[in-house]
């Protein structure tokens, strides 16, 4: 189970648990409500299936002790050890594609899956999306295997009737109730975040579960929860289907994620902005700066700017563009409206390709891969992030992605968007590099020497594992 802080959000490790949606209400149209679930239950639990994984450990399991080579009694170097998690997953196809969510298998070395009736199989992993939390396995498929559609989340609205099926602490089978609560739910764990919210008792062992509508349709798959203390207290998010679907069909298709990208930099409209701007009120987002190249600059935006709307739809946030964009083809035609000196213009632009590396994830492990010693997941730089990071012209080094909370990297004032220049002297391009200088560091019993470009501006920082 992961856990966010900040929102208090439990990324759910939920083994087993779908959320099936049983009801649509329209506001003048009754619809017909079955008088219980047991037939949706009976037909959809054969589909549901528990996962299980084992990742190897070569040192200790806290974030304190991956500092320390040796283990607790001074016996010598530390065993490795086995981590067993749960999560839950779906099947689609008849071949034996079944989905889930990507922290259910991240970094994991053995993946099982369970079905209802107690057969166990190994599954292998297709592929995998960190930034919608999506991730596909294949095993070898069995006799008359039951599998489920997907839906349309776009219909589903607030108040429709959910049912949670799965296996909450491990305990297969479990059903539990409840409604659709919201749409379009921004919890902050992405840059894509687009959940759906529902209140039906979602906890450990859930996360991956699908989520249906009346007709048994997915809808969404389970990923995260609002909680202080971990368990359910109704508030519970599921990517919608819309997403979870694409992404599926890609990592299916290619292995890898396509995401548009139009090669600009954003912030929020305040009200002293728009009052400076001199527009009426807050609305749109503010281009920051351009790419030079991108299809923004192609199509003549500016820094200055205010775009409010893309493809027709009203922008009034970041995170709105930054989706919009996101769900686009590459190389697809896409319009929009921006604001400049006070009058609204229309502007056509071709989409282009994002290029980050969390987005190309196939089986193979992504570049942003966790240095657990260190705190850090690391990656090469992304090409769109250079001119916002303030880097001269032939800058090389290695992206620091995220920085673990009470690490060593986080205690020596290393940020998210920091690029690592050197280590130990040495310049470095690719995280390999900073893992090799951080074990001969260790084994020489000595700081670790990096070099940061922070915003364009240079600074060492000193990092010991004592």
């Amino acid at each position: 189970m992961s856990y966010i802080s900040k929102k208090q959000l439990w990324a759910g490790l939920v083994a087993g648990t779908l959320i099936l949606s049983v009801g649509d209400f329209a506001p003048t149209v009754a619809q017909e409500i079955p008088n219980d679930f047991t037939e949706i239950v009976r037909q959809k639990l054969p589909a549901v299936v528990a996962i299980t994984t084992r990742q190897i450990i070569q040192d200790q399991t806290t974030l304190n002790d991956f500092l320390d080579p040796f283990d607790s009694r001074g016996l010598g170097p530390a065993q490795p050890q086995v981590r067993e998690a749960l999560g839950s997953g779906f099947v689609i196809s008849p071949e034996g594609y079944i989905v889930t969510n990507n922290h259910v298998v991240a970094d994991a070395t053995e993946v099982h899956v369970l079905f209802s009736d107690k057969e166990s199989k190994p599954a292998r992993l297709v592929g995998r999306d960190p930034a919608t939390d999506i991730a596909v396995l294949k095993i070898e498929p069995r006799p008359n295997m039951t599998t489920v559609a997907w839906g349309d989340s776009d219909a589903m609205q607030p108040g429709a009737w959910t049912i949670a099926i799965g296996s909450p602490f491990g305990l297969g089978g479990t059903v539990t109730v409840g409604v659709l609560s919201a749409r379009s739910r921004d919890i902050q764990s992405g840059p894509f975040d687009d959940f759906l919210q529902t209140d039906a008792s979602i906890n450990r062992g859930n996360s991956g579960g699908p989520l249906f509508n009346v007709r048994g349709e997915v809808i969404g798959v389970n990923a995260a929860i609002v909680s202080p203390s971990g368990g359910s207290i109704g508030i519970g998010f599921a990517v919608p289907s819309r997403t979870a679907q694409s992404v599926v069909d890609q990592l299916i298709r290619t292995g890898r994620i396509e995401r548009g990208f139009i090669g600009v930099r954003l912030q929020e409209v305040s009200p002293s902005i728009a009052e400076a701007l001199g527009m009426p009120g807050p609305m749109g987002v503010l281009v920051a700066s351009v790419e030079p190249g991108s299809p923004a600059d192609k199509a003549g935006l500016q820094s200055g700017d205010v775009i409010t709307r893309f493809n027709g739809k009203d922008i009034q946030s970041v995170h709105d563009l930054t989706l919009a964009a996101a769900n686009q083809k590459p190389g697809s035609k896409a319009t929009l409206t921006r604001i400049r000196d006070g009058s609204p213009q229309e502007l056509a632009l071709t989409v282009g390709q994002r290029k980050d590396e969390e987005v190309q994830t196939g089986a193979v492990p992504p570049p942003a891969a966790a240095d657990q010693h260190l705190g850090l997941s690391l990656s090469p730089i992304p090409d769109e992030a250079r001119q916002q990071l303030g880097l001269q012209p032939g800058t090389t080094g290695v992206y620091i992605q995220r920085v673990a909370p009470n690490s060593l990297a986080e205690e020596g004032g290393l940020r998210p968007g920091d690029v690592i220049v050197s280590a130990n002297n040495r310049n470095v391009t690719q995280p390999s590099d900073i893992q090799q200088e951080w074990s001969k560091s260790r084994q020489q019993n000595k700081p670790i020497l990096l070099r940061i470009d922070r915003q364009g501006q240079s600074l060492f920082v000193a990092l010991a594992a004592s």
